[in-house]
């Protein structure tokens, strides 16, 4: 049987570049779940003035093409403008390790939804989101599908944790169904305000567990 993966792969999964959390990031994103296989987060440093991306690294739980399209993100996107950096394409990751296996094409799409993540998550906390769009109930839900559920390896949405959503006057309020001194719930209520509280029209975050 033919051996799916190129040495380029190979050199990237065996010794990936840039890999490793960073403390305070300027941005940063998760995507994926481990529960699904795969998932890669993605730091970033970022040039006030520049905006030139000038540090990132990355984490990854999934295959030998997941650590080794996260590796070669990181690359690609070192010393670029957050603009240029957006438009780095899953093909182009993909071409740059001379080709993943067709199953595994996911992965570089996943790597690079990492790094638009950590851009946009930039972007936010600097009020430089060209849409600013207003926060709704719907944009919250979508944060919170970031926040994973340490108990079960996929979101809170999708794990039905999250009861309540309510926006209103730029104060956020959460029910969450988890007792206040479950072992996860500082954990949770930290992510869950790293993802809302620095939108732009966001005042306040308000959290309330019960169960």
């Amino acid at each position: 049987m033919t051996f799916p993966y190129n040495d380029i792969v190979l050199e990237h999964f065996k010794n990936p570049r840039n890999v490793g959390s960073m403390e305070k990031p300027d941005g940063k994103s998760t995507e994926g779940s481990p529960a699904c296989g795969d998932m890669v987060s993605v730091y970033i440093k970022v040039d006030p003035d520049t905006k030139i991306i000038t540090d990132i690294s990355f984490e990854s739980y999934g295959c030998a093409s997941n650590i080794a399209t996260g590796s070669i993100i990181t690359e690609m996107a070192k010393g670029k403008t957050l603009e240029e950096a957006k438009k780095i394409t899953w093909k182009e990751a993909s071409q740059a390790l001379g080709g993943l296996p067709a199953i595994k094409a996911h992965c570089s799409v996943l790597a690079v939804e990492g790094l638009r993540g950590a851009i946009t998550n930039y972007e936010e906390k600097h009020g430089l989101s060209a849409s600013r769009e207003a926060t709704t109930v719907e944009v919250v839900r979508k944060k919170l599908k970031k926040v994973m559920n340490p108990m079960m390896g996929l979101d809170l949405v999708t794990t039905n944790l999250v009861k309540e959503i309510e926006v209103k006057e730029g104060v956020v309020h959460l029910l969450i169904e988890l007792p206040e001194n479950h072992q996860f719930s500082a954990v949770i209520k930290e992510e869950v305000k790293e993802k809302i509280e620095h939108l732009w029209d966001v005042k306040n975050v308000i959290i309330d567990f019960v169960g």
